[in-house]
């Protein structure tokens, strides 16, 4: 016999009062857990707002995950998380599921990223690279042709390349594949891919020849360990990523918006709701202190009134967008219906076009 039949047995008020006891304790530890998952590039962020939220609310815990952009909507969309990290907007098929499972979301930017070309310190023949270089380098038709330095540039070494880059359900990947190749997730697949920025910076620490991409916040503390490689812009100049160059935004296309996308119906909970305000009036110093660059003040203020309203939907409708100021993301209307198709310039798109109508002709390399 059980301990609690004995109990039922012996003293049937008192095991009445233990079954209500523990039922009302399971039910408060499960109401004060906040969920997150998603972005390894958001990862420090959240993790670094999670550490100080928890010191500020003893009775909460927060949990972060990292399963990528894509793995952390996943479970977003099955509702198994109150918060998903996201280094791209949702996408097409992401909104079409959200509204089959009655999923809302609530779209925050948080910070600002620059993806960063990194290559081996010992690497001393490549000062710079334009997004024509680097399509040439990664895009599909380049697996089994483009395989050593020279065949990017001739005057470049007859040295095999090595790649390292962001797994293929990284929002890293979606937004450098576009930035650079032209169309998310148009890439070679002989590189090592993976969703832990980590073994991207060894691996390309441990590798003369080697050329990888990841997320400016794990570039800044490995400065030592692998060198960044500045990239032309689309004014046609040479442009190292910086917390300066990223908020300005003279590092493009590579830099972007990163995002925390809120599960409207866990905002009924208060720790939610407290985890997520937290969150933004403590962005700016946080986002800092882990080397991303934070967002303009009044962009935490837009994003706060958002929050606070409980306003739905994205400004992206589903199509991820290159150049795109973080201003424009607050003038838009929110949307939950995806736009059908990607015809037609995107407004980032425009601006990219614009800039090279301006540039002189004997710059062509820097078409994207």
């Amino acid at each position: 016999m059980s301990l609690l039949a004995q109990i039922q047995a012996r003293a049937p008020q008192a095991a009445a009062a233990l079954v209500s006891l523990l039922v009302l304790n399971s039910s408060v530890f499960a109401q004060a857990t906040v969920t997150v998952d998603g972005s390894s590039t958001v990862f420090p962020v959240t993790e670094a707002v999670a550490e100080e939220f928890q010191k500020a609310n003893a009775g909460v815990r927060v949990t972060v995950g990292v399963s990528g952009t894509g793995g952390g909507f996943k479970k977003f969309l099955r509702g198994e998380i109150d918060i998903c990290d996201a280094s791209r907007p949702i996408q097409v098929a992401e909104m079409i599921e959200a509204k089959k499972q009655g999923i809302e979301y609530v779209e925050l930017p948080v910070a600002f990223d620059g993806l960063t070309v990194v290559i081996n310190p010992k690497n001393e023949f490549l000062k710079e690279l334009t997004v024509a270089d680097l399509k040439k380098i990664w895009e599909p038709a380049a697996q089994g042709t483009i395989t050593k330095w020279n065949q990017v540039r001739p005057e470049w070494p007859d040295a095999k390349i090595t790649l390292y880059g962001a797994g293929s359900d990284s929002g890293t990947f979606d937004y450098f594949t576009e930035a650079t190749v032209g169309k998310a997730k148009s890439s070679r697949t002989d590189f090592t891919a993976s969703e832990d920025d980590n073994v991207l910076v060894k691996g390309v620490a441990a590798d003369k020849n080697a050329l990888g991409y990841f997320g400016y916040s794990y570039y800044a503390p490995n400065a030592s360990k692998v060198k960044a490689v500045p990239i032309v812009n689309a004014a046609g100049k040479a442009i190292a990523p910086s917390a300066t160059s990223i908020e300005d935004g003279s590092y493009n296309p590579l830099s972007r918006p990163l995002f925390i996308y809120v599960n409207k119906k866990s905002l009924a909970r208060a720790e939610v709701r407290n985890f997520v305000d937290f969150y933004l009036k403590n962005g700016p110093k946080l986002v800092a202190e882990v080397r991303y660059v934070p967002l303009p003040a009044d962009a935490y203020a837009k994003a706060t009134v958002r929050f606070q309203k409980g306003e739905i939907g994205t400004a992206f409708a589903g199509h991820s967008e290159i150049g795109l100021h973080i201003d424009e993301l607050f003038k838009r209307p929110l949307v939950t219906e995806p736009r059908p198709d990607s015809n037609g310039p995107k407004e980032g798109e425009k601006k990219a076009a614009e800039a090279k109508a301006d540039k002189p002709a004997e710059k062509p390399a820097q078409k994207p």
